[in-house]
Order: C-alpha cells, then structure tokens, then sequence
C-alpha cells in the first residue's frame, strides 16, 4: 500500500469513527447550547451537562406518532417532552415533572407563551406554604424566578388550566417529580421550545 493509499484508508476509518461516535450519542449535537449566555437583560448561568444523565439532555430522535409536527407529546413516567417533527422524528427535551398528587394528564393547547415571565402562586399554594404570600401580586422575572426563562401556558376550552411548560434554574430536578403539576425543562431548553413553537400547538401529557 502507498502512502496515499494510506492516508486515505485512515481518513476513511476516522470519519466513519466519528459517524458511529455521533450516532451513540445524539445528545452531543446541543451541548454547546447548555452553556452561560446572555438572555435580554439576565444572564443565564451555564448548566453542568457532565452531572446531567445524558439521556435527559436535547436530542433529535426517531419518534413515530399520527400527530401532527408541531404536537407537543409529555411522557410523564419517561421523563421525556417530543416537539413532534416530520419524517417520524422529534426534538427530544428532559423534563422534571409533578410530585405525587399533583399530577395532571390530557390534552390542551398552548394558548399563549412568555419570555421571562412572572409568576404568581395560586392560592392554594399560597395556602400550604404561606412564605409565599409576598408575592401574591406577581415575582418579577429573573434567573431565580420558579417559571425560569420562557413559559407556555396551556388552555383547555379557551380556558386557562392553570399549568406551564416552563423553565427552572433547578437543573437538577430534570427527571425527577418534584413540582407542584407544572413540567418544567432547564432554561436552555425552554427557550428553545419556546422559539419553535407557536400558540395554538396541541399538548398531549400522558400519565402511563
């Protein structure tokens, strides 16, 4: 074999090696996404990707349903939102979702969505944890604020639920139930939801 033979023989294992590297681990093709940046006036901190399970970090996957893209589809027990696209794939997104007995399931609609949202603690909230009554009027927006960097707020019948897609300065809690109802994704990856969707999409949240 001559040199550029070779040459060319170790170009082609490595680029196939890269190939079959990529294709192990599709949740590489977003990482660089997870890092610090600069959102209107706030600064998100980076998210610590290497102590995430990568499962639960943003992916396109192979995905086959009868909905439409543009659907958004919450697997509850797989910790999983799909933002369905054509050709039978998805835009995979880890999520954190509700604690026990705080659970919701079904379909909605976004009705409407925000950037750096402020949250308001319904009442009943307020009722089990009364060190939230300060902000009853409203939390303004901020990297600490519950409904993070984007909220989808999703209607049933024209009527408000009462429950978000949003983002959470709490990493951490992404594939976990820890919430009170709501499902929440980290802030890079709600601001990405939140760009590719628009209101009217539908939401199917399934419990099992």
């Amino acid at each position: 074999m001559d040199r550029r033979t070779f040459s060319l023989a170790l170009l082609s294992t490595a680029l196939l090696a890269g190939c079959s590297s990529i294709s192990r681990d599709p949740s590489r093709q977003f990482r660089a996404d997870y890092g610090a940046r600069k959102d209107g006036e706030f600064a998100l901190p980076a998210i610590p990707v290497r102590k995430i399970d990568k499962k639960y970090l943003r992916q396109i996957v192979d995905f086959e349903t009868k909905e439409k893209p543009g659907t958004i589809i919450v697997d509850v027990p797989e910790r999983h939102l799909y933002l369905v696209q054509p050709g039978g794939r998805a835009v995979r997104y880890g999520v954190g979702v509700g604690k026990q007995g705080f659970a919701w399931s079904g379909n909605a609609r976004v009705g409407w969505k925000r950037e750096w949202p402020t949250w308001t603690p319904p009442s009943r909230m307020i009722g089990r944890r009364p060190e939230l009554a300060k902000w009853r009027g409203g939390m303004p927006p901020g990297v600490n604020n519950p409904l993070g960097a984007r909220a989808l707020y999703l209607t049933k019948g024209g009527r408000d639920t009462l429950y978000r897609l949003h983002g959470t300065p709490e990493w951490w809690s992404i594939g976990k139930a820890m919430s009170s109802g709501c499902i929440r994704l980290m802030n890079q990856d709600i601001i990405d939801l939140h760009a590719r969707v628009q209101p009217g999409a539908k939401v199917i949240v399934r419990q099992s």
